[in-house]
């Protein structure tokens, strides 16, 4: 029995040692890359409805979530997801929801001008 405690204990800690260095990965890409920087506030917080309530993204917003890039989108979505705040919340959702808001903004960047 003190060697299945001790199994159990082992592998809690590989698990949990695994999440820090991801989560640690997570933000030396965030820092080197400058993704925080890379979109102004009304327009973060315009995506960040839209993958984690409900809401849509302006043209000029998801002109600014493709300049920010794929790869920052998703370490921003993914370093949010780890905030006790949203612990509760369905993390393959809001993936899903982070796809497909990047999806349509890039549907829509690819669309012909109403003006043309």
């Amino acid at each position: 029995m003190a060697s299945l405690n001790a199994y159990s204990f082992i592998l809690v800690l590989f698990i949990t040692s695994g999440v820090v260095i991801a989560t640690k990965k997570n933000d030396k890409f965030i820092k080197e890359n400058n993704c925080e920087a890379k979109m102004d506030m009304p327009c973060v917080l315009e995506v960040f409805d839209s993958i984690f309530k409900t809401g849509s993204v302006t043209n000029k917003c998801c002109g600014e979530l493709l300049v920010l890039g794929k790869k920052c989108h998703h370490a921003l979505v993914k370093r949010a997801l780890e905030n006790p705040i949203f612990k509760n919340l369905d993390q393959m959702t809001i993936m899903h929801k982070s796809i497909t808001t990047w999806d349509n903004c890039l549907k829509l960047s690819h669309s012909p001008s109403p003006c043309a």
